[in-house]
């Protein structure tokens, strides 16, 4: 079974912020002492750290949930609580992060060292200390600490490479690979040798370097879930540049030109943009017999399918078995590496826009529902976050709740929605009577 793992599903819950405290100097020389209840301290982050020595996600494989430390509770003398240390997580190069429920991408992972904060760990409640006023210079009142910031996330793993190595399978590429790099994948006379991606690099006689990406063989349908390609298709994104080998002996009955035809098609069908992607045509296998021929006859069926002005892809007739004419195609993949820019993984519409933690006037602060029992059901993320902010033991924090839900207009909006005097509204677990 293979131990390489490209996608993961995971939970992160940050750290809630600690609750603020109620308390009141009692000193004996010290009258009126006043609130002396500190604030709670942050609930941690979660945070994804890139680390190079990362190759796979399978730490992700038995280990799908990540919980930050919750933020210390509010002390007496004024003291706040601490803050939760944040939690690292660390993520291999290359590791795109989307939120599951929405599809948007959150963030992609490509340097080493780079962060991303995926859950904010909320903020401390204030202690009494902080509402004392001249109308009320003892209040009972302090607020729970926030709730850390739960989502569900999809993680990705498109390898770094600059150059990416396609084709059927048997085709040569990890021969050619093991050839041109230091890397040792593993070589066989059967389809589907290669189960994983390979990554080597690549020093050429100029001095110039690249990494290249030898990946599993695609065949017709794979870009449907056919054979391995859907599996590691998404790994050539990154590439810039891409190799097209092609066995110009026929060594397996098929046809050099519909295999590449084929192998084109699996790559638009995958992702239309791969095609902006510059290809080079390796034309492998060229020590064995007819492959002089059938590269000549590759050749004009190729042209015959170009405009006069259009500029054909460069050939270029090698054997990864005897190592001839691997020079000149190192050296044009780097001379074509030079001048090709960076594509860009993913448009504006697919990213999601930096959170904002203000209220948008715009958004409903709440929403009215009604239950089978004929409850009230009041619901909505602004309403949602001052309920657990709020602190039902103390009578003076629930007023202030009460004076809350007021401004917000729940009571006109219950009221204009035919709710009447010992109705039963319901938020989360807590039910109260709807005074008119």
């Amino acid at each position: 079974m293979s131990m390489f793992l490209d996608t993961a599903k995971i939970k992160v819950k940050a750290g809630n912020g600690g609750d603020g405290m109620v308390a009141f100097r009692r000193e004996k020389y010290v009258p009126n002492g006043g609130p002396w209840g500190g604030d709670g301290g942050r609930g941690g982050n979660v945070i994804f750290v890139v680390d190079e020595g990362l190759r796979t996600l399978m730490d992700f494989r038995y280990n799908r949930h990540f919980k930050a430390q919750s933020g210390e509770k509010g002390m007496t003398k004024g003291m706040h609580g601490r803050g939760a240390e944040d939690l690292i997580v660390h993520v291999p190069q290359g590791t795109t992060v989307r939120d599951a429920e929405t599809g948007k991408v959150l963030t992609d992972l490509i340097e080493n060292g780079q962060e991303f904060i995926v859950a904010h760990g909320g903020r401390g409640g204030r202690g009494n200390i902080r509402f004392a006023t001249p109308k009320n210079p003892a209040p009972e009142i302090s607020e729970n600490g926030e709730p850390g910031q739960e989502r569900e996330l999809q993680l990705e793993l498109k390898i770094l490479a600059d150059v990416g190595l396609v084709g059927f399978p048997s085709v040569g590429k990890s021969t050619l690979l093991s050839v041109i790099t230091s890397a040792k994948p593993k070589i066989g006379a059967y389809h589907f040798t290669t189960i994983v991606p390979n990554l080597g690099m690549v020093r050429t006689q100029s001095g110039e370097s690249f990494a290249v990406a030898d990946l599993p063989g695609l065949i017709e349908g794979a870009s449907q879930g056919v054979g391995l390609g859907t599996q590691f298709l998404r790994h050539i994104e990154r590439t810039r540049v891409i190799l097209h080998i092609i066995d110009m002996s026929a060594s397996e009955g098929r046809n050099p030109y519909e295999d590449y035809l084929a192998i084109n098609k699996e790559l638009e069908s995958y992702n239309l943009r791969l095609m902006e992607r510059p290809q080079i045509i390796v034309a492998n296998k060229m020590d064995m017999p007819e492959s002089q021929e059938n590269l000549e006859e590759f050749k004009k069926k190729l042209a015959a399918n170009y405009d006069e002005f259009e500029e054909l892809p460069p050939i270029f007739p090698i054997s990864g078995l005897t190592k001839q004419g691997l020079a000149p195609l190192l050296d044009a993949t780097a001379e074509l590496l030079d001048k090709t820019p960076e594509f860009l993984l993913y448009d504006e519409s697919e990213m999601e826009e930096e959170v904002y933690y203000g209220f948008d006037e715009e958004e409903k602060p709440f929403e009215i529902g009604r239950d089978d029992d004929a409850t009230w059901v009041l619901s909505g993320e602004k309403l949602m976050k001052l309920f657990n902010m709020t602190n039902f033991d103390r009578d003076e924090s629930v007023m202030k709740f009460a004076r809350q839900l007021r401004g917000m207009g729940v009571d006109e909006a219950l009221r204009a929605r035919g709710a009447k005097d010992g109705d039963l509204v319901r938020i989360g677990k807590f039910e109260f009577e709807f005074v008119d």
